[in-house]
C-alpha cells in the first residue's frame, strides 16, 4: 500500500484522536523524537558500525525504528500546522538552488 505524506498525516491524526486520545505536548513529542532517533542510531551503530549487538538489540528492526521516528515527526507536524508535503517540496526547491553544483564539486565525494 502506497501512502502520501498528506495521507500519512491524516491517518496519524485520526489514530491519535481515536486511539491515542490526544497529542502529547509539543515538548514531550520533541523529547520522544529524540528518544526514537537514539533508538535508530543504536541499531545503525550495531548493524553498520563497529558495535556488537546486545541480546536486547537483536529483536529491533531498522525499518520499525525508522517508522517510529517518522510517526513522531508526523505528530509534531500535525500539532504545529506543518504540511509535510509542502515543506518537503520547498526543501527540494531550496536544495536545488543552493546545492546545484555543491556536491558535484566536492572532492571528498569523488
Amino acid at each position: 500500500m502506497e501512502i502520501t505524506l498528506k495521507q500519512a498525516q491524516a491517518q496519524v491524526d485520526h489514530w491519535i484522536r481515536t486511539v491515542g486520545v490526544r497529542y502529547f505536548s509539543e515538548l514531550t513529542n520533541m523529547a520522544i523524537l529524540t528518544e526514537e532517533v537514539g533508538e535508530l542510531a543504536r541499531i545503525m551503530a550495531r548493524k553498520y558500525g563497529d558495535q556488537s549487538f546486545k541480546e536486547s538489540d537483536k529483536q529491533k528492526e531498522l525499518a520499525d525504528e525508522m517508522a517510529d521516528v517518522l510517526w513522531v515527526l508526523i505528530c509534531m507536524a500535525n500539532q504545529t500546522g506543518v504540511d509535510l508535503t509542502e515543506a518537503l517540496t520547498k526543501n527540494f526547491e531550496k536544495k536545488d538552488i543552493r546545492d546545484a553544483d555543491r556536491h558535484k564539486n566536492n572532492e571528498k565525494l569523488k
